[in-house]
């Protein structure tokens, strides 16, 4: 009975854990991969790849570049440029993207928020610098929002609109306190616990150190016998 209650034990804990291990290794990440120094949430990557997570700060020098790839799109962080990644928009703090998806993905520059028009695939390139965003629609249409309006930019045109629909003494506020504390990297937002890669090495550790203790106490006889 006691070798039953072990394994049974050991039953329930590999199912609790191994689910919820490969749940946070699928969940809301893409891969980064850099050309040149690049920081997540203020850490220097220091591989040219690496696993980023749903509201990841991520960061690009003057003199790099970096690209997630997620299922059905990709987005080019270029050179000088700080964006929060989430898998179905990105947010541009400072800086410029290139997106092209399949997916939908879009992108958000203060109040002006940019996405595909349709499913199709699509291309476009966002700049935020100073207070005005720059939109080129490359491939496909994108809807467009600036705070104020709604409208369609067709492939193949450009457009301009301010950051944000605040006054101009506003907007030089909202833009400093976004500038502040960003001398070289920008600490930010992590992953839920459960992305974390610890949380996964961690939960498969606990399982298969359980597992083992269960097997080598089940090769033991429950109650040895002791000679008269």
């Amino acid at each position: 009975m006691a070798d039953f209650g072990l394994r049974k034990l050991a039953s329930c804990v590999l199912t609790v854990v191994f689910p919820l291990s490969l749940f946070a290794a699928d969940s809301n990440a893409a891969m980064v991969y850099t050309h040149g120094p690049a920081w997540v949430n203020g850490v220097h990557i220091p591989r040219p790849s690496s696993a980023i997570f749903s509201g990841d700060l991520l960061q690009t020098r003057s003199d790099s570049v970096a690209n997630i790839n997620e299922p059905g799109s990709s987005i080019t962080v270029l050179a000088d440029s700080l964006v929060r990644f989430e898998p179905s928009a990105v947010t541009i703090e400072h800086g410029s993207v290139t997106i092209a998806t399949s997916k939908g993905v879009g992108t958000t520059a203060g109040d002006v928020k940019i996405m595909p028009a349709s499913t199709a695939w699509t291309e476009f390139h966002v700049v935020d610098v100073d207070g005005t965003v720059k939109i080129s629609a490359r491939k496909g249409d994108l809807t467009v929002n600036d705070g104020k309006e709604t409208f369609t930019l067709a492939q193949g045109q450009e457009a301009s609109r301010d950051e944000s629909t605040q006054d101009t003494d506003q907007q030089g506020k909202k833009k400093r306190k976004r500038g502040a504390g960003v001398p070289g990297a920008t600490p930010g937002a992590t992953g839920g616990i459960l992305n974390s890669p610890y949380a996964i090495g961690i939960g498969g550790a606990a399982a298969i150190g359980i597992t083992t203790w269960v097997l080598v106490k089940s090769d033991d006889p429950a109650s040895p016998s002791k000679p008269n």
